[in-house]
């Protein structure tokens, strides 16, 4: 079967229906987010979807899902959005996936910890301010390749490996081609240096089939199968879901072709890591609020309000934006990574970056660097249109603050003026310590509530203990014979 494009956002209950009716689809896909930002399913028979599916919705188990629910309080239920349905091109038989949003029985009330619920109530959030009715938003994900992946992890051992048939590394290796990408050196040679265009292509295909409009995909600057595929922008939870889909379909090609992707941002010591630069921006009634002709950047006053929210809550937003311990593995002040809580117009170590070279009324807008695509995309875009709120709604000048710009090389500043920098947390302890002390702009509108947010922070410093209590490799080669 030939998977058919579903436009995101157009699609109604009756329309699916009519289209698993007419494709032959033979099995529904329902899926829902965790807090972590990993999609969960269950499958349906086509034959048992009907409208009373879309308005009763499908039962789950939320204590086996991370971060929701205990075992006393498990029955829930996921409602599926039929404006959020892309046809599965990794399965036998025809399937339809849906994603769902996520209601508690009885009452049927939405689940304040459901993360697609809180990118929702962000949107909502931002038209009751009046400041914009839309806001757009415009992730570039990384990702990596590789051809074997080992990893594991005992009391007495801890190890991982990974290998890719393009690695610098593997230059002397037997029947080798002597075209390994250097370190450093992967953006963006042709064939046959770069070994990955068809599947990266492949990639932009399925996720076109999926209703994904693609921009463009080029291998990026580390080795051993660095990629990227950038996707059009749209609105919030739309976003997302894209995000979501775009992962999903990543991966799985992939694996169809015998290799493996990851999105974890520093799988390499030594070599670029992955980001998601994010761009975004606010519009009302179709008119760009962030573009000014005369401005910085051509950005108007309401936008450099934006960017200081942004800067001025950074630390706290790194515990959504960059949510694990291997996120700040990729952010180390010194190298090319968006450490530095400035704005500028070309600086690509700055931690926001006005993207200047096709400018104009459209597309105006700004580029948080930062975050990594670990980052739960609705609980990241959510949190970070929270912060560029607050930053217009108080007036938060990031040039008064200190903030920039700053169009110099920042690695080239005395030692005054480079002190004067702030950055970004050097670790997840600290990015939750910082959202510990500075999160009231979430709280805003009831988008993130105080319940979650304690929920997510001692998820997270789970997640951080497993890794600052185990012994590293590294400590043996330094210090075993201490």
């Amino acid at each position: 079967m030939t998977p058919e494009v579903l436009t995101p956002g157009t699609w109604t209950a009756e329309k699916v229906l009519e289209f698993i009716r007419e494709r032959g689809i033979a099995y529904v896909d329902f899926r829902l987010v965790d807090l972590p930002g990993q999609w969960q399913h269950v499958t349906v028979p086509a034959a048992e979807v009907d409208l009373d599916t879309f308005r009763r919705g499908v039962p789950f188990d939320g204590s086996s899902v991370r971060g929701f629910r205990g075992i006393e309080e498990s029955d829930m239920v996921m409602m599926p959005d039929p404006a959020a349905a892309f046809v599965d091109p990794f399965t036998a038989a025809p399937t339809l996936a849906i994603a769902c949003d996520v209601y508690l029985p009885g009452a049927r009330d939405r689940y304040e910890r459901d993360p697609r619920f809180i990118a929702q109530k962000a949107e909502a959030y931002l038209r009751e301010t009046g400041i914009a009715d839309q806001s757009w938003w415009g992730p570039e994900l990384e990702f990596f390749v590789f051809d074997e992946v080992r990893f594991g992890l005992g009391p007495n051992e801890a190890f991982h490996l990974v290998d890719s048939a393009e690695a610098a590394w593997n230059t002397g290796r037997p029947g080798g081609n002597g075209y390994q990408v250097r370190h450093k050196q992967g953006y963006f040679p042709v064939a046959p240096t770069d070994t990955m265009t068809d599947l990266r292509t492949e990639m932009c295909d399925e996720l076109q089939r999926a209703g994904i409009r693609v921009e463009r995909h080029h291998h990026e600057v580390a080795t051993a199968g660095q990629a990227e595929i950038n996707f059009a922008a749209g609105s919030l939870v739309q976003t997302a879901d894209n995000v979501m889909a775009y992962k999903y379909i990543v991966r799985n090609v992939a694996r169809r072709h015998g290799k493996t992707a990851t999105f974890m941002p520093k799988p390499l010591y030594g070599d670029n890591g992955s980001g998601m630069h994010v761009h975004q921006s606010l519009s009302q009634n179709g008119t760009n609020l962030f573009w000014d002709e005369n401005g910085y950047g051509h950005l108007s006053q309401l936008a450099l309000h934006y960017i200081g929210g942004i800067l001025y809550h950074a630390p706290a937003l790194t515990a959504f934006t960059n949510p694990t311990t291997n996120s700040y593995r990729r952010l180390v002040p010194g190298y090319e990574a968006p450490v530095n809580l400035v704005f500028s117009k070309g600086n690509r170590s700055a931690a926001v970056r006005i993207p200047i070279s096709i400018a104009s009324p459209r597309s105006a807008r700004i580029e948080f660097r930062t975050p990594d695509a670990t980052a739960n995309p609705y609980l990241a875009f959510a949190a970070m249109l929270m912060a560029g709120l607050d930053g217009i709604m108080n007036g938060i000048d990031p040039v008064a603050l200190g903030y920039g710009p700053i169009d110099k090389n920042i690695y080239k500043l005395d030692g005054e003026e480079r002190a004067r920098i702030r950055s970004v947390p050097a670790s997840l302890e600290e990015s939750l310590r910082h959202l510990e002390e500075d999160h009231e702009f979430l709280l805003r509108g009831g988008v993130f509530t105080e319940e979650f947010l304690e929920t997510w922070v001692d998820l997270k410093r789970e997640e951080a203990d497993a890794v600052r209590l185990r012994p590293h490799p590294a400590e043996f080669a330094l210090f075993f014979d201490a």
